[in-house]
């Protein structure tokens, strides 16, 4: 039995842009995902008209992922706020058929490569059964509130 959370209860997205259904699994250097492509799903506003979903989502399906990792380690130690974080970028970031099929029932999993504070990065693969279908590095950064509201005034018009 899945004695975790839902996504939203760990990352700070709401719908349409909470694009994971279930977390599978969580450990200290590792947190896997479920999303099904479909039409009545969570990625339903995304998908093309063939029904696939564009690969340029795997970075976000796997940011997501961390993101799950990271608050589910926030709430493991006490925290209950869900905290924003951000993607730095990526390396090596594939996807091999350019998109993610109609039907297909995604596993997406994060392995932590290396963490301080502020900083990780973390070695990612979306899985369609046993087959890795994308694949990349992400890198993320955990901003300090002072960090996140100068960042968010600097768009602001006096």
């Amino acid at each position: 039995m899945n004695h975790y959370l839902t996504p939203a209860d760990y990352l700070p997205h709401d719908a349409p842009m909470l694009l994971l259904e279930e977390v599978i699994d969580v450990t200290d250097e590792r947190v896997r995902c479920r999303v099904n492509v479909s039409r009545s799903g969570v990625l339903a506003p995304f998908l093309d008209p063939q029904g696939n979903l564009p690969g340029w989502y795997a970075l976000e399906l796997m940011a997501q992922t961390i993101g799950v990792w990271s608050g589910w380690h926030r709430r493991q130690s006490g925290r209950t706020s869900i905290e924003l974080g951000m993607v730095l970028g990526s390396r090596e970031l594939v996807c091999a058929e350019g998109s993610l099929p109609h039907n297909a029932v995604l596993t997406v999993e994060a392995s932590l490569l290396m963490q301080d504070t502020r900083f990780g990065s973390f070695d990612c693969c979306i899985l369609i059964g046993e087959a890795c279908v994308a694949s990349g590095r992400v890198n993320t950064f955990q901003p300090t509130s002072d960090e996140l509201t100068s960042l968010f005034a600097q768009g602001e018009v006096a």
